[in-house]
């Protein structure tokens, strides 16, 4: 065990990595399932104003929520994380930043969400889910469950953001480029339009991900951002993901 600028004990397995922005650190346990550029990227996305109230679905070690905290001014933030060693992680995160007045960790399965939150009151959501359909290759069940739709499917994902946003609350989510017409058929099931688009490309002509801003009860009209390169042709991630800023239009 070791202690850590007094704040915090890291256990076995944990190490502190520099998040590079504002001064914010994260604690990753390689054991567990680590964050990816995906988290960076929809960080960069999500835009909040001074009064709003958000919601993060699936927080994992809570580096979302931390770096949105950095980049944007905002009421509060709740992240719902449904794994208890996750949920110890991101408490500390949290901790650890010193983030405890402005975010608050919900431990529990976000469907069961009225417990905390009542329907229609939220301004914003953003997720980076579990996006790969199950299956029954050997995974350790922390990764499997925060990669894999085990425990929260898209279907679930797209109806309790619907339930807890505002009529014109904004939703942000990070996807398998190949499933975009899965997300965008879901979406617009549950009243959400989706408004602001663009994919990620791996450096080799691959897009990987479709990342997306909805809004409940919009208009069906969609603007297609310039996509998004996250890697060099030999593999190592650009720079450009850590400062890239999107442009804001009305919805």
């Amino acid at each position: 065990m070791q202690k850590y600028e007094e704040k915090v004990v890291l256990s076995d397995g944990e190490r502190v990595e520099d998040l590079q922005c504002a001064g914010l650190k994260i604690i990753q346990n390689k054991s567990l399932y680590t964050f990816t550029s995906d988290s960076v990227i929809l960080a960069n996305f999500v835009k909040l104003k001074p009064k709003e109230n958000a919601v993060e679905i699936g927080g994992g070690c809570g580096v979302v929520s931390i770096l949105v905290s950095a980049k944007n001014k905002f009421k509060s933030i709740k992240i719902f994380e449904i794994q208890e060693k996750l949920q110890k992680l991101c408490q500390k995160n949290i901790i650890f930043n010193n983030l405890s007045e402005k975010i608050e960790l919900i431990c529990g399965d976000v469907k069961n969400h009225q417990k905390h939150i009542e329907d229609g009151s939220v301004d914003v959501v953003f997720s980076n889910p579990p996006y790969f359909e199950e299956n029954n290759l050997p995974c350790e069940e922390t990764r499997k469950i925060a990669r894999q739709e085990v425990m929260l499917s898209l279907k679930d994902l797209t109806n309790v953001t619907a339930k807890m946003l505002k009529f014109g609350g904004r939703f942000y989510c990070t996807y398998p480029a190949e499933r975009a017409c899965e997300l965008i058929f879901e979406c617009m099931k549950n009243g959400l339009a989706i408004k602001k688009m663009f994919f990620t490309e791996n450096g080799k002509g691959k897009m990987t991900l479709v990342v997306i801003e909805a809004v409940r009860g919009g208009k069906h009209r969609v603007k297609i951002l310039e996509t998004l390169r996250t890697n060099t042709e030999d593999g190592k991630f650009l720079e450009e993901l850590k400062t890239r800023k999107f442009e804001t239009i009305k919805n």
